[in-house]
């Protein structure tokens, strides 16, 4: 018997914090439910940072010049369906600054199927009862505004 390893998707998806320390997530209604961080795949010859941009811009019509990327926090590895075939996707999270009043989802190209934008507070994400992804995006998150970025990207379920 054999088992193979389903083909790579190379991910990138931003943990935005605005002035206020608050993350910015997104929510889907497809299994079950949930929220995430704005993100996607790589599209051919593009880098991780440069993903990161464009799909702020597709997903929440942010201005490129209204960006900061930041380091790299952390990285997830997740064997899931994609377009009804499945892949093993790695993802790289950076740490992406934006003003609140940047994101205009009105002005979005590809907001995918999301239902909802929503600011969190690290309490509003230690207290939600909805899942959330990546899981420990809280503990990371506190780690980042109480200046105790990681020196090497974080490994998460």
């Amino acid at each position: 018997m054999t088992t193979s390893t389903p083909p790579l998707r190379e991910a990138a998806r931003a943990i935005v914090l605005d002035a206020d320390d608050r993350v910015l997530l997104l929510r889907y209604d497809e299994n079950g439910g949930f929220w995430a961080t704005p993100g996607g795949s790589l599209e051919n010859g593009e880098d991780h940072a440069t993903a990161t941009i464009r799909e702020l811009r597709e997903e929440l019509g942010v201005d490129e010049k209204a960006v900061e990327i930041g380091p790299q926090l952390a990285e997830r590895s997740k064997d899931h369906l994609v377009g009804g075939r499945e892949v093993r996707q790695v993802e790289r999270y950076f740490l992406t600054r934006v003003s609140a009043a940047a994101v205009d989802p009105a002005h979005a190209t590809q907001p995918d199927n999301i239902r909802e934008t929503r600011w969190w507070t690290i309490s509003d994400l230690r207290a939600a009862t909805e899942t959330v992804y990546p899981v420990g995006l809280a503990d990371l998150v506190e780690a980042v505004v109480e200046g105790r970025t990681p020196a090497l990207p974080v490994v998460l379920d």
